[in-house]
């Protein structure tokens, strides 16, 4: 039973890691996100703030995340907040919208698109 509330969110530790998360809330922050690429990792974490799965994700992630602001930018996106956001993010940067989802833009592409239990902080590595 105490997995199931973990897992779904219930009576779940908090994460003694705070992570710089960017939030993104405007297609017009799509430029800035382009240029920063040329120079750092830009990282986006699309979440679903009404999901279990993507919770537990998110969680995980933030977790074994250990990249320092120099070498890489955080970018949150909550889809249900910002649905038309989250369109125009797919369709912008060529990937098929999933939640929770984990993208990689660097010189103005996506490089790098896990959802799920696919996604590895420890992956961004490969990127920076």
């Amino acid at each position: 039973m105490n997995f199931f509330k973990s897992f779904f969110g219930e009576n779940q530790e908090k994460n003694n890691k705070s992570l710089a998360w960017n939030p993104l809330t405007e297609v017009s922050q799509f430029d800035t996100i382009e240029e920063e690429s040329k120079s750092k990792c830009v990282i986006v974490f699309k979440h679903s703030t009404r999901c279990g799965i993507s919770r537990f994700a998110l969680s995980n992630f933030e977790s074994a995340y250990s990249i320092s602001e120099e070498d890489a930018k955080l970018y949150f996106l909550d889809i249900l907040s910002n649905r038309d956001v989250s369109n125009s993010f797919s369709a912008r940067f060529d990937v098929i919208h999933e939640s929770p989802q984990l993208i990689i833009i660097k010189n103005r592409k996506a490089v790098y698109n896990e959802s799920h239990g696919q996604i590895d902080a420890e992956k961004i590595a490969e990127f920076i």
